[in-house]
């Protein structure tokens, strides 16, 4: 795999959360895959975020411009630029994000846009004010005009059997908006190449005894002309992993 650093150093102005405490620095991991449509959009909605934040860009194997969109991006410290020279998969492209980051939380960011970056504060909220400190962001409560039937049918089963086999009680197992602390999700020894990332990363951290604290957000689901990747084979392999990580020794 060859990574390619584009800047180094770090640099993020000290705000405030809405709760008077300090917002932590905040590292958002963008993975990205023939994006460019949305990539200069999603960029300039994370910018906006007031709160201090990295952002940590990973093209996995573009063939179109995303490589060059991240690169013009790349700006005094905030916003950092690798590059996979081929096609590794979501888990891999994410490992490689998070082990550049140097934030106190981290959060996975879709290139897409479907979820909205203003919502950071939602999920850092009930960190900021000690009530957790792992943070789902849920789509069980935002309007289902936008979901295929089969979509929503498909999350709601891959959640259930997250409940059954971990004793638990989550509504959005699948959802792209997991916050958590940098050294807990390094802690996970993630090996999740695709899609699959996100029941890996649900079940150990449940394995491992975190308790996940969820928030309502709002989301806006794409089709697959739009660019949707998410196949009912995948829906399959999160089961799978699922059922690997309820009983392997982590």
């Amino acid at each position: 795999m060859r990574l390619i650093l584009e800047e180094e150093g770090l640099s993020a102005a000290k705000r405030h959360g809405g709760s008077g405490s300090p917002a932590p620095l905040l590292s958002v991991l963008v993975p990205a895959l023939n994006e460019a449509r949305t990539l200069p959009t999603i960029l300039s909605s994370v910018l906006a975020v007031d709160l201090p934040l990295e952002i940590i860009l990973v093209d996995d194997g573009s063939t179109d411009d995303t490589w060059s969109i991240m690169q013009a991006h790349v700006d005094n410290g905030r916003v950092f630029a690798y590059r996979h020279d081929r096609n590794r998969g979501k888990g891999a492209a994410v490992r490689t994000a998070l082990s550049k980051a140097r934030g106190e939380y981290v959060i996975i960011q879709d290139a897409d846009l479907e979820y909205d970056p203003q919502q950071y504060s939602l999920l850092l909220e009930p960190v900021l004010q000690k009530r957790a400190q792992v943070v789902y962001g849920t789509r069980a409560f935002s309007s289902h005009t936008t979901f295929s039937f089969w979509y929503v049918i498909g999350n709601k089963a891959v959640t259930l059997a997250t409940n059954i086999l971990y004793n638990c009680y989550l509504s959005d197992m699948e959802t792209c908006y997991k916050l958590m602390p940098r050294e807990v999700a390094l802690s996970l020894n993630l090996t999740a190449r695709g899609f699959d990332l996100e029941p890996e990363v649900t079940a150990k951290l449940l394995r491992h005894g975190h308790r996940i604290y969820e928030v309502p957000i709002s989301y806006v689901a794409r089709s697959r002309a739009e660019g949707k990747k998410l196949t009912v084979n995948d829906g399959l392999k999160a089961v799978v992993t699922l059922l690997k990580y309820r009983w392997s020794r982590l």
